[in-house]
C-alpha cells in the first residue's frame, strides 16, 4: 500500500518532544495548510456580496459554516492518525472500481473550481495592486508551479511556515481593515442570529458553507497528519488525536476571524451607505479609500487577496495529488500535476474573460464557490461512514453523539445542495428557448448524481446487515461426525466462507481425520480492497473475517482438534490453488455456498477452476 503524500509522510518526529509546549508545537501545522482553504480568494466574493447585500445578517452561516468546518475536519484528522489512510484510499478500499471513478470525477471538479477561484483572485490581487491588465495576471499565477516545487523539496515544515507567514499577512492586514471600518459591534452579534432575508441570501448563504467547508481540504487533512511520526500505541494515538484537535480549532478559528473581518468590512462600509451591488473585489477596493479615507485600506486589501490566493494555491495541488494517488494509484511529479490542474482553471477563466470582460469574474467566484459545495456531499458521507466503523477505526471511532451531529451537518448541506439544484434548474426549465434538451442532459444527470448520493448513503448500512446475515458464528457450527477408526489423511485443508456450508465441511473433513489429523482452514477476502492492495487492505469486511477465523480457530482447538488458519486476498480459484500448492495437505474440502441462481454458476466455474490447479483431491460437500 502506497503511503500518502510518500515523499513528506512521517517526516516529522514528535517522539523526542516528550512533554508541554514543544510537544503540541511539533504537531501544529497541517491545520493551517488546511485554514488556508477557508480563506481562500472564493470566501472573498462570497463575503463581499453577503455583507453588501445583506449586512451583518449572514455573520451567522459563517460562524455555523465554521463550526461544521471544525467538526469535519476533526474527522478527517482522526482518519488519517488512526488508519494511515487518507479519504481517498479510504474510498478506494470500500467501493468498486466504477464508483471510486466517479467520485475521483468529482473530487476533480471541486479541486478544479477551487483552483478557479485561487487563479482569479491572485490575478484579482496582482491587477490591483501593480495595475497589470487581469487576462496576463491570469497567465502569471502559472509561475507558482514553480514555487510548490521549490518548497515540497524544502520539507513539510517548511511549508507550513511559508503558509503560516502569509496567514499572518492576511490576518494582521484584515485586523487594520477592521480599526479603519469601525464596524458597529451590537449589529455584528445581531448577525450572529440566524435569519435567511431572501432566496438571494440562500444562494449567498450556500455560496459561504461552499467557501467554507471544502471538500479538497477534507482528503487533504487526512494526510497531511500523517506527516507526523509518533508512538502508534493506544496513548500515542489518543495524545495525537488531542493535539491535532487543538491544532484544527486554532487555525480555523483564525479562518472564521478572516471571513467574518471582510464580511463585517463590507457590511461597515458598502452596506451602510447604501452600496448594496458591490459583489465584485474590484469594486470593493476601488470604493475602499474613498469611504475609508486612508489609501492603506485598499493596498492591504490587495496584499491579502495576493496571500489568500498564492497560500491557497500550495495546499490545492497537494489536494489534487492525494486524491489522484489515492482513488487511481496513479503518481506523478507534483508540479506536472500543478500544471494540469492550473490549466485547467485558466482555460475557463481566460474564456470568460474574453468573452464577457472583466465584469464578471464574482459571478465566476461565487459560481466556483457553488460548485464546490454541490460536491461536499460525496466527501463528507464516505468520511463520516469510516470514522464511524468500530473495526475500521480500531477503537476510536466517534461516539453516538458525534455520529448523530454529523449527520445532522450532512443532512443540512445535502438539503440545501438539493434545494439549490431544485431552484436552478426549474429556473433553467423555465426560462429556455429548448427545454428538451435540459430534460434530456441536466435533469438525468441531476437525478444520476442524487442516486449516487443515495448508494454512498445506504451503502456500508447494507453491507453491515449483509456482513451480519452471512457471517457465521463458530458457536453455531453443527458438529455431528462420526471418526473412522483408522485416519490415513493427515494433513486436511479446509475452506470456509462463514456461511452455513461451513458445518457440512467441517463435519466431513474431522470425520476423514478425527483428533490426529492436522487441520488448516482457508478463508479467501474478496472485497474491492483486497483485490487492489491484498495483504496491505484494512477495511471493515477483512478485519470482521480475520476475527471469525480465529474465533473457529479457538473454539475448535477447545475441542481438541490441531488448527491452523489461512488468511487470503483476491479472487478463490487463483489464492487458494496457491496456498494448497505451497503447503502439503493431503486434501481439500469445501462446502457448497447454499447459493442459487447466478451464484450457483459463479461457485461452479471457482471449483472448475480451482479444481485443474491444485495436485491434490478435492472433496466438494453439499
Amino acid at each position: 500500500m502506497t503511503k500518502s503524500l510518500e515523499e513528506v509522510n512521517q517526516s516529522v518526529s514528535t517522539e523526542h518532544k516528550k512533554t508541554g509546549f514543544r510537544k503540541i508545537l511539533a504537531f501544529l501545522g497541517p491545520a493551517y495548510l488546511v485554514s488556508v482553504g477557508y480563506m481562500d480568494p472564493g470566501n472573498w466574493a462570497t463575503d463581499i456580496a453577503g455583507g453588501s447585500q445583506f449586512g451583518y445578517t449572514l455573520l451567522w452561516v459563517l460562524l455555523m459554516s465554521n463550526l461544521m468546518a471544525l467538526l469535519l475536519q476533526s474527522l478527517s484528522a482522526r482518519l488519517g492518525i488512526v488508519t494511515q489512510r487518507d479519504l481517498a484510499q479510504a474510498s478506494r478500499e470500500t467501493y468498486s472500481k466504477p464508483i471510486n471513478y466517479i467520485l475521483y470525477f468529482l473530487a476533480e471538479i471541486a479541486i478544479a473550481a477551487c483552483d478557479l477561484a485561487e487563479v482569479l483572485g491572485m490575478a484579482i490581487g496582482i491587477n490591483l495592486l501593480f495595475g497589470i491588465p487581469l487576462l496576463e495576471a491570469v497567465l502569471i499565477t502559472v509561475l507558482d508551479t514553480f514555487l510548490l516545487l521549490f518548497l515540497i523539496n524544502k520539507g513539510i515544515r517548511k511549508m507550513e511556515a511559508f503558509i503560516i507567514a502569509l496567514v499572518a499577512i492576511i490576518g494582521f492586514s484584515f485586523i487594520f481593515e477592521m480599526i479603519f471600518a469601525e464596524p458597529e459591534m451590537h449589529k455584528v452579534l445581531e448577525g450572529l442570529i440566524p435569519s435567511i432575508p431572501n432566496s438571494a441570501a440562500l444562494y449567498i448563504a450556500i455560496g459561504i458553507i461552499g467557501a467554507t467547508v471544502m471538500p479538497h481540504n477534507l482528503y487533504l487533512h487526512s494526510s497531511l497528519v500523517q506527516t507526523r511520526k509518533f508512538d502508534r500505541t493506544p496513548a500515542g494515538i489518543k495524545q495525537a488525536l488531542k493535539y491535532n484537535f487543538i491544532d484544527s480549532t486554532i487555525a480555523l478559528n483564525l479562518a472564521f476571524f478572516v471571513n467574518a473581518a471582510i464580511l463585517i468590512l463590507a457590511a461597515a462600509t458598502f452596506h451602510k451607505n447604501g452600496m448594496y451591488e458591490v459583489a465584485e473585489i474590484q469594486d470593493a477596493h476601488q470604493f475602499l479609500e474613498p469611504i475609508l479615507g486612508t489609501k492603506w485600506a485598499p493596498a492591504l486589501f490587495a496584499i491579502a487577496l495576493i496571500a489568500a490566493g498564492q497560500s491557497s494555491t500550495v495546499t490545492g495541488t497537494l489536494a489534487g495529488q492525494i486524491v489522484m494517488e489515492g482513488y487511481l494509484h496513479f503518481r506523478i511529479q507534483p508540479w506536472v500535476r500543478r500544471i494540469i490542474t492550473r490549466l485547467i482553471a485558466i482555460i475557463p477563466a481566460v474564456i470568460v474573460i474574453l468573452i464577457y470582460g472583466e465584469s464578471v469574474t464574482g459571478k465566476l467566484l461565487i459560481l466556483s464557490q457553488v460548485i464546490l459545495s454541490l460536491q461536499l456531499g460525496f466527501a463528507i458521507i464516505p468520511l463520516i461512514h469510516f470514522v464511524s466503523d468500530k473495526s475500521k477505526m480500531n477503537g476510536f471511532h466517534i461516539s453516538k453523539l458525534t455520529q448523530v451531529v454529523s449527520w445532522i451537518i450532512a443532512s443540512i448541506i445535502v438539503s440545501l445542495n438539493a434545494k439549490l439544484v431544485y431552484d436552478e434548474i426549474t429556473s433553467w426549465l423555465e426560462n429556455s428557448e429548448n427545454p428538451i434538451v435540459l430534460w434530456l442532459t441536466v435533469v438525468p444527470l441531476a437525478l444520476g448524481l442524487f442516486a449516487l448520493l443515495l448508494y454512498i448513503v445506504f451503502k456500508p448500512f447494507i453491507a453491515k446487515v449483509k456482513s451480519k446475515t452471512l457471517n457465521h458464528s463458530p458457536h453455531n457450527l453443527q458438529l455431528q461426525f462420526t471418526p473412522k477408526e483408522s485416519q490415513s489423511i493427515k494433513n486436511i485443508a479446509v475452506s470456509v466462507d462463514f456461511s452455513n456450508a461451513d458445518s457440512a465441511a467441517l463435519n466431513k473433513a474431522f470425520e476423514l481425520g478425527g483428533l490426529q489429523a492436522q487441520y488448516t482452514l482457508i478463508h479467501v477476502v474478496e472485497t474491492v480492497g483486497a483485490l487492489m492492495y491484498g495483504v496491505h487492505v484494512h477495511d471493515h469486511e477483512t478485519t470482521i473475517d480475520e476475527k471469525l477465523l480465529l474465533e473457529y480457530k479457538e473454539m475448535l482447538s477447545e475441542k481438541g482438534f490441531s488448527i491452523e488458519t489461512e488468511l487470503g486476498f483476491g479472487k478463490p480459484n487463483a489464492v487458494i490453488p496457491k496456498i494448497i500448492n505451497e503447503g502439503n495437505f493431503d486434501i481439500l474440502v469445501m462446502g457448497t455456498h447454499g447459493h442459487t441462481g447466478l451464484k450457483d454458476i459463479l461457485f461452479g466455474t471457482t471449483v472448475d477452476k480451482l479444481r485443474h490447479k491444485i495436485s491434490i483431491p478435492l472433496l466438494i460437500v453439499k
